[in-house]
């Protein structure tokens, strides 16, 4: 995860290829419930900045505000009631009880993983970060976004820069696998 970057732009064609790249990530019944809205230059990003970040906290700091692409991946729910109320999936109604888990969001989650991975595979830095609770409807007023569609984080890209915030990864070590796997019972 990426918290610095340098002022210059990421390619539109290295940029598509990482939008492509969400795009193919797995949905329940191929739903495909997830958009991006997508945020370059200094003009959006800015915008996004100044709708999002309150002067009384330190964050962002300046070299995450250079991030020069922001990509905010978004979760419909409406999209899955709606598919499996289709008749090849067997039911009728709309009912959200009948998802234990809301894969909306866990498949918007894979979209904005893929995108990650992409953005390294480009050569680029990128950060995965999630806004404080008045942030999304902050986002949402700023960008238009419709209130069926739900912002699960924002992905920043760019090229790295160097990074002088401590993060939790420069503190604390990874858990070692046996802390973390279960093998044949918890």
């Amino acid at each position: 995860m990426v918290r610095a970057y340098q002022d210059r732009p990421v390619s539109p064609e290295a940029l598509e290829r990482i939008l492509e790249a969400g795009r193919g990530a797995p949905s329940a019944g191929f739903s495909q419930g997830f958009a991006f809205l997508v945020l370059t230059g200094p003009e959006e990003t800015g915008g996004f900045w100044k709708a999002v970040a309150h002067a009384e906290e330190r964050w962002p700091n300046e070299e995450l505000r250079r991030a020069p692409a922001l990509i905010v991946p978004l979760a419909g729910k409406d999209v899955y009631l709606d598919r499996y109320a289709e008749a090849d999936k067997g039911w009728t109604d709309r009912d959200e009880a009948r998802w234990p888990v809301p894969y909306w969001l866990v498949d918007t989650s894979f979209a904005a993983m893929l995108m990650l991975l992409a953005a390294v595979d480009e050569g680029l830095g990128a950060l995965f970060f999630g806004l404080h609770s008045g942030g999304y409807d902050e986002l949402r007023s700023a960008f238009g976004i419709p209130p069926e569609w739900e912002p699960i984080g924002v992905v920043a890209l760019g090229h790295a820069g160097h990074d002088t915030v401590v993060s939790s990864a420069r503190t604390r070590a990874r858990k070692p696998l046996q802390e973390i796997v279960h093998r044949g019972r918890w």
